[in-house]
Order: C-alpha cells, then sequence, then structure tokens
C-alpha cells in the first residue's frame, strides 16, 4: 500500500522548490530580533499555514483556480511579483526596522505563503494528487507531502542556533544575501509563467 517511486519523486521535486536549506537564511532574517521562544513558535506556524495551505489546494485545487478563473502560468506571475516585493523590503533593510515589524506575523505572510507554499509547491501537488489514481499512490504523495513539511520544520527550528554564532552583524549580512537569493528566485518564477503564457498562445 505504498509506492516508494512516487514518494521519492514528489519529495524530490517538493525538497527542491521549498528548499529548505535555501529557506533557513530568509527566516533568520525575516525572524531576527525577536525573543527565541518567539522565533521557535513561528517556525511551526510558518510550517503549519504551508501544511494547510498545500493541503486545501491538494484536494480542491482545480476547483478554486477554476471558479477563481485564474490559470497556473497567472499564479506563478502574481507569486513572483509578491516574492520580489519582499526580496527588495530585505535588500534595503526595512525588515530590521522594529516599528514595521514586530507586530508583523511573518510565519503566516511571507513565510508560510508564498516562501514556502508558493506557487511552485501548489502546482507540483495539486499535478501529483491528480495522477494518483490508486489508494497507493494517494498513501504515497501525502506521506511526501508530510515529510518535506517535518524536514522544514526541523531546518528552520535548529537553523535559531546559527544565530548564536554569527551575531548581529552576521544577521544582516544573511538579510542582504537573502534578498538577493529570493529576487533571483522570484524573477526566474515570473520568467517560467510568462514562458508558459507565450507557449499556450
Amino acid at each position: 500500500m505504498f509506492d516508494v517511486a512516487v514518494f521519492g519523486s514528489l519529495f524530490l521535486t517538493l525538497f527542491v522548490i521549498m528548499d529548505p536549506p535555501g529557506i533557513t537564511p530568509i527566516f533568520l532574517a525575516l525572524t531576527s530580533g525577536r525573543p527565541a521562544k518567539v522565533q521557535k513558535r513561528m517556525a511551526f506556524q510558518a510550517v503549519c499555514v504551508a501544511g494547510a495551505v498545500i493541503t486545501v489546494f491538494g484536494l480542491l485545487g482545480h476547483q478554486i483556480l477554476n471558479y477563481l478563473h485564474v490559470s497556473v502560468p497567472a499564479l506563478m506571475i502574481a507569486g513572483g511579483l509578491l516574492l520580489l516585493l519582499i526580496a527588495l523590503d530585505l535588500l534595503t533593510g526595512k525588515t530590521d526596522e522594529p516599528k514595521q515589524t514586530k507586530d508583523v506575523n511573518v510565519a503566516l505572510v511571507p513565510l508560510g505563503m508564498p516562501l514556502l507554499a508558493g506557487p511552485g509547491a501548489i502546482v507540483s501537488v495539486i499535478l501529483a494528487v491528480q495522477k494518483a489514481d490508486s489508494a497507493a499512490t494517494q498513501v504515497s504523495v501525502w506521506t511526501a507531502i508530510l515529510a518535506i513539511h517535518v524536514v522544514l520544520w526541523v531546518v528552520m527550528r535548529y537553523s535559531l542556533l546559527i544565530i548564536r554564532v554569527i551575531k548581529d552583524g552576521g544577521v544582516v549580512l544573511v538579510t542582504r544575501l537573502a534578498g538577493m537569493m529570493l529576487s533571483a528566485i522570484a524573477v526566474q518564477q515570473i520568467i517560467n509563467g510568462v514562458t508558459q503564457v507565450i507557449q499556450a498562445a
């Protein structure tokens, strides 16, 4: 009642898209300046939000997109633009200003969505669930989804230890690097969406 090939394929796909190692500097940048207990809670909240979004779209993805008359490429472009705005905030240092972030739960947006549960992950899950035509493949798909979220939580949960080593100056450096990486991811996502629109035309 378990398809290892399906599990491995989807897990690796989501690992590349959701990028647990890559999310670490972004998580550290967005949660810097908060107490350790709060940061740990935010890591758990971000994973829960991402898991909830992925689950909803896995079960009702096509119905939601069809109801809203939204295509997959449009979802990718919109997600890319949102990520680009977040990246610009990181690059310009706006996230360093406590007044702008202390009351904002970044575990919900942008960590939970669209950084973790972004268009790429959503589309991958929608397609995987659609192709799962037996009980074994369905179990494999949902096990892979659960496994990647456990990995994400572990990585973010223990990335907090890095703060003790790199200190405040290191966090600023990580913030700028995260902004650069995130801007590149955002631009690539927009390019992929536009490419799909052109190919479908």
